[in-house]
C-alpha cells in the first residue's frame, strides 16, 4: 500500500512539474517571439492571431506528439479538443468577465469564421473514425499560407516609425532568440513528464484517458492562453486578446491535430460525436456571432459561456 502511495506520489509530481515547465515555456516562446513580431512592425491582432497564438499552443502541441507516439491517441484528441472548449468557455470568459473587449468584426470575422468552419470539418472526420495522413498534411499546408498571408498583409500596412524604434531598442535579438530557444527546451522535457504524470494517475484513479485530455490535460495546456489574456488585459490590448484565442484554436486544429496525423494518423473515438466536439463547435459558432452582432464580448454572454463550461466539466467528473 505504502508503495502504491509513493507511486502516485511520484506520479503527481511529474505532473506538476511537466505542467510548470509547459507553462513557463510557453511564456518564454511567446514573450520571445512577439517581441520579435511588434519590434519589426506588425500589428498587435496580428501578433495575436499568429505569434502569440500559436506560442502559447505549443504546449499543446508538445504534449499531443508525446502522447501519440506513445500510444495515447485519447488523451492527445481529448487536449486538443478540451484545450478548444477551454480557451473559449474559461479562459475568454474570465477575461471578459475582468474586462470586456472591445472586438471589430472585419478585423477577426474571417479567422474565426475558419475557425468555425475547420471545427465542422474535424467533427465530420470523426463520423468515419479515423483522421487520415493526407487531411493532415492538408491542414498544415492551409495553415502555413493562413499564417503567411496574414503576416504579409500586416507588413503592408504603415507602421508607426516611433514605436518600431522604441522596440528595436528595447530588446536584442540575441535576447529575443535566447528566449525562444529556453522556451522550446523546457516544453520537450516538461511534456513528456507531464504524459508520464497522466497516463499514471489515470491508471489509478480508474479515469479514462480521453477525460484526463480533455480535463487535466486540456486546462493544464490552455494556462499559457491564460496568462497571456490576463496580461493583455492589464495593457488594455483587446485585440490580442482576441486574436490570441481564436489563433490558439486554429492553431490546435490545423497543426496540432493535423500535424499528428500527417505524422502517425490515427482513430477517433465515436464518443467525442456524442458531446465533446459538438461542445467545441458551438463555442465557436456562438463567439462567431456574439462578436458579429455585438462588437464586444459583454459580462453577460461571458457569464453564460463561463456557466456551460462549467457544467461541460461536470458531465466529464
Amino acid at each position: 500500500m505504502e508503495q502504491d502511495i509513493a507511486s502516485l506520489s511520484m506520479s503527481l509530481l511529474a505532473l506538476i512539474g511537466g505542467l510548470l515547465m509547459l507553462v513557463a515555456g510557453g511564456e518564454a516562446l511567446v514573450s520571445g517571439a512577439s517581441k520579435f513580431a511588434l519590434k519589426h512592425g506588425m500589428k498587435p491582432m496580428v501578433v495575436g492571431l499568429t505569434i502569440v497564438a500559436f506560442g502559447t499552443s505549443m504546449p499543446e502541441l508538445f504534449v499531443s506528439l508525446a502522447a501519440s507516439f506513445q500510444n495515447h491517441v485519447d488523451i492527445m484528441i481529448g487536449n486538443v479538443v478540451g484545450s478548444n472548449i477551454a480557451n473559449i468557455g474559461l479562459v475568454l470568459a474570465l477575461s471578459a468577465l475582468i474586462r470586456p473587449p472591445e472586438v471589430e468584426f472585419p478585423s477577426v470575422g474571417k479567422d474565426l469564421g475558419l475557425v468555425v468552419a475547420v471545427s465542422a470539418l474535424v467533427t465530420a472526420v470523426a463520423v468515419f473514425g479515423f483522421f487520415h495522413r493526407g487531411l493532415g498534411l492538408l491542414l498544415v499546408a492551409g495553415l502555413v499560407w493562413y499564417t503567411v498571408s496574414s503576416c504579409r498583409n500586416s507588413r503592408d500596412q504603415p507602421q508607426d516609425p516611433d514605436l518600431s524604434e522604441e522596440r528595436a531598442e528595447r530588446e536584442s535579438n540575441l535576447k529575443i532568440i535566447g528566449l525562444q530557444g529556453f522556451g522550446l527546451l523546457l516544453l520537450a522535457y516538461g511534456s513528456d513528464l507531464f504524459i508520464e504524470g497522466a497516463v499514471k494517475i489515470s491508471a489509478w484513479f480508474g479515469v479514462p484517458e480521453l477525460v484526463v485530455g480533455l480535463t487535466v490535460a486540456a486546462v493544464g495546456t490552455s494556462l499559457p492562453e491564460l496568462a497571456s489574456s490576463l496580461s493583455a488585459i492589464r495593457r488594455k490590448e483587446s485585440d490580442i486578446l482576441v486574436g490570441n484565442i481564436v489563433g490558439s484554436n486554429l492553431f490546435n486544429l490545423m497543426m496540432v491535430l493535423g500535424g499528428t496525423a500527417a505524422l502517425k494518423p490515427f482513430p477517433m473515438a465515436g464518443e467525442l460525436l456524442a458531446r465533446d466536439l459538438p461542445t467545441m463547435l458551438g463555442y465557436a459558432l456562438a463567439l462567431l456571432l456574439v462578436i458579429y452582432f455585438r462588437h464586444r464580448i459583454g459580462r453577460l454572454p461571458a457569464g453564460i459561456m463561463l456557466g456551460g463550461y462549467g457544467l461541460y466539466i461536470w458531465g466529464l467528473v
